[in-house]
C-alpha cells in the first residue's frame, strides 16, 4: 500500500502571472524554448492545447535523465489562472498510481506567486516523495522568468 502526499511551492514571478498561465496553459510546446537543458519537447497528442480533456506529452531531463509523461488536462479555469494535469503514463508512474499537478497564478499586494501543487498516491511505502520534482518545477519557473524578463 503506498502513501498519499501534497506538495506545494509559491514562487514569485517578475515577468507578469498571465504570462506565465498564457505559456502552460495555451502553449506549452513554448515552454523548450525558455528552458530546453530541462525540457526538450511538449507534444500535444490528442484535443488542442488549451483545452480541457486534451493530452500531451512532455519530454524532459529530470536528475541527468531523460524522462516522458504524458498528461490529461482534467481541468482549466482562465478566470482563477488555475490548470489541473493528470499524469497518465511515463516515469512517475512507476513509483506513482497517482500523480495530479495543479498551476495556480495569484496575485497578492501587486506580486505575482505561481503556485504548483503535487497531489499522489505512492505505489508502495518506501517511495519517495516528490520534492526534487518540486524543486525542478521551481528550476523551470524561474528559468521561464528570465526567459521573460530578457526580452522585455
Amino acid at each position: 500500500m503506498g502513501l498519499t502526499g501534497k506538495l506545494v511551492a509559491a514562487i514569485e514571478f517578475r515577468a507578469g502571472g498571465d504570462v506565465f498561465h498564457d505559456l502552460v496553459t495555451h502553449k506549452p510546446h513554448h515552454v523548450s524554448t525558455t528552458t530546453p537543458e530541462k525540457i526538450q519537447s511538449c507534444d500535444l497528442l490528442e484535443g488542442e492545447f488549451g483545452k480541457v480533456g486534451s493530452v500531451i506529452c512532455w519530454r524532459y531531463t529530470h536528475e541527468g535523465k531523460e524522462k516522458t509523461a504524458k498528461q490529461l488536462i482534467q481541468a482549466i479555469d482562465e478566470e482563477k489562472k488555475i490548470i489541473k494535469l493528470k499524469i497518465l503514463e511515463g516515469d512517475l508512474m512507476k513509483l506513482y498510481k497517482d500523480f495530479l499537478t495543479t498551476i495556480h497564478i495569484d496575485t497578492k499586494d501587486g506580486i505575482d506567486l505561481v503556485t504548483c501543487t503535487f497531489e499522489y498516491e505512492t505505489l508502495h511505502d518506501d517511495v519517495e516523495h516528490p520534492i526534487s520534482l518540486l524543486s525542478f518545477f521551481i528550476d523551470i519557473t524561474k528559468d521561464i522568468e528570465n526567459h521573460h524578463l530578457q526580452k522585455a
